[in-house]
């Protein structure tokens, strides 16, 4: 255990809990592992057990609204990496990404040994250049990566998402068994429409169930709309919570009702079940829940699946509007239930 190892995810929140289990696996190895990501990651690699330290860089070439590449900002990120020592680095990758921008600025900085998956052909960029099925699940894609390296998870460690403690989150003004619905996403092609959310948590409520919503800083009118009239077992949380706060909301949660966004991954970190909206601008085998029970829902055959699409190209989202709010709640009810056992489990 002498390497210092920098590990690297520049996405966001989601991707770098994905992360999670080969960050563990490294950590069971090295001296010190420090992880580099971009702004919107910096709270979950602030969630991840095994992480010493953070550097935070918007990468123009990874970020989605990326800002003009900068001759001084890089040059101080490769300053700043190389005072650190580093003696290894695993650049973790999406299929669609490529990790040769990140290995040439990690080179510049002096790091003797660079990992990463490449399909293009790295020159002196990289040490290992690692090929993995492109349809393995994200979490297996960064685990064989790193075993590349000769990095393991330690024994008694089952490869699910795990995050650190966080504090207890905010009193509700409810009592007993609530279910999260969570509407929002980063990318608005994998959300369903408030009206729909708003149509579960009414269908919800009328089976007896509570519900908390949530969301971000920039979600509270979606949330206030989704939770609807004031109603005793509904909670609008929408803007109330940080990712750390958002966590501990969702471990006390039966299920959580989401798209296939961050706060899917951040409930599989904290054992969940989770009724997956999943619109397939991205395949499923890649980015499902990991490792808890789930039940996956949206049309994962249509014709255009894997568009990456930010915003829908095709009228009405049928992707998603094909899903009936029944199933919804039949989803909740069977994950809810003590010996349930759902399909769709991944992980």
């Amino acid at each position: 255990m002498t390497a210092h190892v920098l590990v690297v995810r520049l996405d966001s929140a989601g991707d770098v809990l994905l992360s999670g289990p080969a960050v563990r696996a490294v950590a069971a190895g090295a001296r010190s592992v420090t992880y580099l990501c971009g702004p919107r990651g910096r709270a979950a690699a602030g969630l991840l057990p095994g992480v010493d330290d953070i550097v935070v860089h918007r990468a123009p070439w990874i970020d989605p609204e990326p800002q003009p590449v900068s001759a001084a900002v890089t040059a101080a990120l490769v300053e700043d990496l190389a005072g650190r020592s580093i003696d290894q680095a695993v650049i973790f990758t999406s299929f669609h990404q490529s990790a040769l921008p990140t290995a040439l600025l990690l080179r510049l900085a002096g790091v003797a040994i660079i990992a990463a998956v490449s399909e293009d052909y790295p020159g002196s960029l990289l040490d290992v250049r690692h090929r993995v099925d492109p349809d393995v699940h994200e979490v297996q894609r960064s685990l064989s990566l790193v075993a590349a390296l000769g990095f393991d998870l330690p024994a008694g460690d089952d490869g699910r998402l795990r995050i650190v403690p966080v504090p207890p989150g905010p009193t509700l003004p409810i009592t007993g068994p609530y279910t999260v619905v969570h509407p929002g996403a980063s990318v608005p092609a994998r959300a369903w429409s408030a009206q729909a959310n708003a149509a579960v948590v009414e269908a919800l409520v009328g089976t007896g169930r509570r519900v908390v919503v949530t969301g971000g800083p920039d979600e509270v009118d979606l949330t206030r709309f989704v939770a609807g009239p004031s109603h005793v077992d509904v909670v609008d949380l929408g803007g109330r919570s940080d990712l750390a706060g958002l966590a501990a909301i969702l471990a006390g949660a039966e299920a959580v009702v989401v798209g296939n966004t961050g706060p899917a991954h951040l409930a599989a970190a904290v054992g969940v079940p989770v009724v997956s909206l999943f619109a397939p601008t991205v395949p499923a085998a890649r980015w499902a829940p990991w490792g808890v029970r789930s039940v996956l829902l949206g049309d994962q055959t249509i014709a255009c699946a894997g568009c990456r699409a930010k915003l829908c190209p095709v009228a009405g989202h049928p992707c998603l509007t094909s899903v009936p709010v029944d199933d919804v709640v039949a989803a909740v009810d069977r994950l809810s239930a003590p010996a349930a056992v759902p399909t769709g489990v991944a992980g």
